[in-house]
Parts: structure tokens; sequence; C-alpha cells
């Protein structure tokens, strides 16, 4: 098992603000990109977490990512629908301009949609949906991928992972968080196992001919698994139609994955907010949402393990990791470290316990 080294959640914040901006982002999208980071890390989606750091900054400093991108708005012919052109720069700029965007036209139409195009990886898709939850909307959001699984019946990877996420407000009760890509794991995971060169689960990856792998490394060379087989397979289709195809920016397989330097990933998102008030009272809602939360978890559970709701875990490890700090291994200190060296700046110090 990987050794950890326990953080505070505003040290690692600060550590990595000071990295983005040295590379060249400016302070307050440096503090954007950063919080989703955190977001990740204090959720324990550790693939999107603070491990990104070296990757970002190597395409800010490349120039594969426009830092000085001038993101904007196109004309619409639609009230409610917006499109914004992400202009190469960070996802994660693109996907806060963009819900911030859904959310003010759902306040006027009852639903607003941002579709964005020529834009990066932009970190964990619940981060943004869950901007229209803490504003008592329902949010979702989706986005497309480099190619990771292959459709249905062949073993070339096309399809990406394609996140798909949904954010609904309670009233006493957390959100319901659905946060999803289309196989198994998300490709980061994997990643990931390969970097602490770990096996990974026999369900998670197939080697190049098609066939199950427990090596990260072979699974990264083929393809993953998609949920539910066919139907992982069809959605991961339909949202790269919803995303790539719709913005005019790719066709299924032509975006680039994160590592790929050779230049821009050529990545789309969808953002949707949704204003419950213009259906029905916010407050019956959110009170019948946690009706239904507490009818789930008042059922009869199989075994004698707590019944827990859609991103309800990691809300708790959220609140929890805020308070004592977050685990972080130790290669990806040492990756930190070296960014660290590299620009001049003060290396992690952990917390002791």
């Amino acid at each position: 098992m990987s050794q950890l080294k326990v953080y505070d959640a505003n040290t690692l914040d600060d550590f990595s603000v000071n990295i983005l901006t040295k590379a060249g982002m400016g302070y307050e999208e440096a503090r954007i990109i950063s919080d989703t980071l955190i977001f990740a890390e204090t959720r324990n989606i550790k693939s999107h977490g603070i491990v990104r750091l070296p990757v970002y900054t190597k395409r800010i400093e490349n120039g594969i990512v426009n830092r000085n991108a001038k993101m904007k708005f196109l004309n619409s012919k639609a009230a409610a629908v917006a499109v914004l052109d992400a202009d190469n720069g960070m996802g994660q700029l693109a996907g806060y301009k963009a819900m911030q965007m859904a959310i003010s036209i759902a306040r006027v139409y009852g639903v607003g949609l941002t579709a964005v195009k020529n834009s990066n990886h932009f970190g964990v898709a619940s981060y943004y949906s869950m901007m229209a939850s803490n504003e008592d909307m329902i949010g979702l959001v989706m986005t497309n991928a480099s190619p990771a699984i292959a459709p249905f019946g062949t073993k070339t990877p096309l399809l990406g992972t394609n996140p798909l996420t949904v954010s609904v407000p309670a009233n006493e009760r957390k959100p319901v968080v659905l946060d999803m890509s289309m196989s198994t794991v998300a490709r980061g995971k994997i990643r990931l196992a390969a970097q602490q060169k770990k096996e990974i689960p026999v369900d998670w990856g197939l080697d190049v001919d098609g066939n199950p792998t427990t090596d990260p490394n072979e699974a990264l060379l083929g393809s993953l698994v998609p949920i539910g087989g066919v139907k992982g397979s069809g959605l991961s289709l339909i949202i790269d139609l919803l995303t790539g195809v719709l913005t005019g920016t790719s066709m299924p397989g032509e975006v680039k994955n994160i590592t790929d330097m050779s230049g821009p990933s050529k990545t789309s998102h969808m953002f949707i907010a949704i204003n419950i008030e213009s259906f029905i009272c916010l407050d019956e809602y959110k009170s019948k949402v946690d009706l239904t939360i507490d009818k789930i978890k008042t059922l009869p559970s199989k075994g004698e393990n707590e019944v827990f709701m859609a991103g309800e875990i990691e809300q708790n490890l959220m609140e929890k990791r805020k308070l004592e700090g977050i685990p972080v291994e130790i290669e990806v200190i040492q990756e930190l470290d070296r960014l660290a060296e590299k620009y001049g700046t003060k290396k992690l110090q952990h917390i002791t316990k």
C-alpha cells in the first residue's frame, strides 16, 4: 500500500494556486482551477485531484492550452441557450463561466443551457452540477473525452468515458449528486494505478485484443470496460453527439488525451440548470426530496450496512477532510516537490499527527 501523508486543504490550495500562477495563469483563474482540484481531493476523487497539477502546468507552459484565452459567448437564436467559445482555454474556467451563465438564464426562463466548444479537460463534473444545486436549482453536466471505450462489439477505442452528473438539492438532507463516467471507472484511476505500480480489478480495463487485464498499462493501451455493456457504450455515444458534434468542435474519437501535447484537445461540454421554482414550490420540492431520501434509508437493507444516497459518502468525506486534512500518496507528493523546485517555491508541509 502506498504511503500517505496528510495535508491541510488550505495549504494544498495555496500551493496549487502558487504553482499555477508561476506557470502563467492569472491569480483569479488559478483560484478557480485549484478549487476544482481540492474539491476532488476532499471527495476522494483522487484521479482528478492534485495529481493533475503537473500535467496542467506542462500544458500551460507548452502553449497546448491557451493561458490568455479570450472566452466569449456567441450569439444564440434561442433565449434559453448560450454557446461559449473557450478559445482553447482551461476547461475549469470554461466550466465555471458556462454554469454561471446557465444559472443566470434559468432564473429568467426556467431552464438554462450552455454548450461549450474548443475547451479542455475540466476536472470533476460534479463541481459544476453542484454550482446549480447550491443555488437551489437542479444541475446537469456532461462532457466528451478522449477515446477510451470501444463501441459495443468492437475492440478499438473510439468513444470517451464521457462523464455525466446530476445534482439535486434537498432541504435538511444532503443534495443527491450522481457523478459517473460511462466506463466502470474513470481512466484517471487506471492512470493513478499505473503511476503507483498497482494492479487494477479485472473488470476495469481490456488489453489491445479486447481481453480483460489487471495491468493498468495494458488497459491504458487498450480500452475501458463500459458500464452495463451495450448501455454504457450507447450512453457514451449520445454524450459525444450532444457535446463535440453539437458544438462543431470534434467528432467521436477526435478529442486528445490530457497527456497528449501535440495540440488542442478539442473538448466540449454541456451545462444545464433547471430552476425548480418554475415547476413547483421550492420548499415543497426540497421537502419531497428529503422524504424520498428518508424512505430509501428506512427500507430494509442488505446486511447491516447503512444505505447511502448518491454523493452522500463524498459529501461526508468532504466535510471531514476540510477539518482533518487530506491524505496524499507519497508518489504524488514527490511530483509536487519537483514542481516546487522547478518554480522556486516552498515544498508542501504535511500535518504532523
